[in-house]
């Protein structure tokens, strides 16, 4: 585990502008962003031992924010 944060401007470098344009005119988009956020924020309160979780439930958010970030890529291109 790296206990790194997996923000999605350190995802997708270069492409702050065009996220923050996506969140503001695709409703869609924008919740995809928000779910990533809240998804990113628990693996990672569980890698720090912040909320200690099942190594099930962890797998499960991982495969969570993999989901959305290939969905949110598949917008940026």
């Amino acid at each position: 585990m790296s206990h790194v944060p997996h923000e999605l401007m350190e995802e997708f470098p270069g492409q702050k502008e065009a996220i923050q344009k996506l969140n503001q005119a695709d409703g869609h988009f924008s919740k995809l962003t928000d779910e990533y956020h809240t998804v990113n924020r628990e693996i990672h309160r569980i890698e720090t031992n912040v909320a200690p979780a099942d190594e099930g439930y962890e797998k499960q958010l991982r495969r969570q924010r993999l989901a959305l970030k290939d969905e949110i890529a598949t917008y940026l291109k």
